[in-house]
């Protein structure tokens, strides 16, 4: 009998995941078990961080904010979750991204949003 050769089909698997896993360091990306591994938890991660980024941007977006209102205590005399509330209260519906860009580029802005929301 002929000696019959592996099929291509394992083989093409294994270095599509080595193509995924080729810029990681030592065995990580040598290694054919250590290298599924390795995907498997690179996509989980980028799946949690995903999900934290959202997250870590809302918490940017809201301590800057922050700053601003309390940094002018003439004009605007409350906190952000005041101003959050007056501002859902009179209907003024501008979420919180939108909001910290004008709290950063133009201060004044922000200030008349707020003097308006006390009327």
């Amino acid at each position: 009998m002929t000696r019959i050769k592996r099929g291509y089909i394992a083989r093409r698997r294994r270095t599509k995941i080595r193509l995924f896993t080729s810029s990681f360091r030592g065995a990580h990306s040598r290694l054919t078990r250590t290298i599924t591994q390795e995907k498997i938890k690179a996509l989980v991660l980028a799946h949690r961080d995903r999900d934290r980024k959202k997250r870590d941007f809302r918490r940017l977006w809201i301590s800057r904010i922050n700053a601003v209102i309390r940094e002018n205590q003439i004009k605007v005399y409350y906190s952000y979750s005041n101003f959050m509330y007056n501002l859902y209260k009179s209907r003024l519906l501008i979420n919180r991204k939108i909001l910290a860009q004008i709290a950063i580029l133009n201060r004044n802005c922000l200030y008349m949003i707020s003097n308006e929301i006390i009327k």
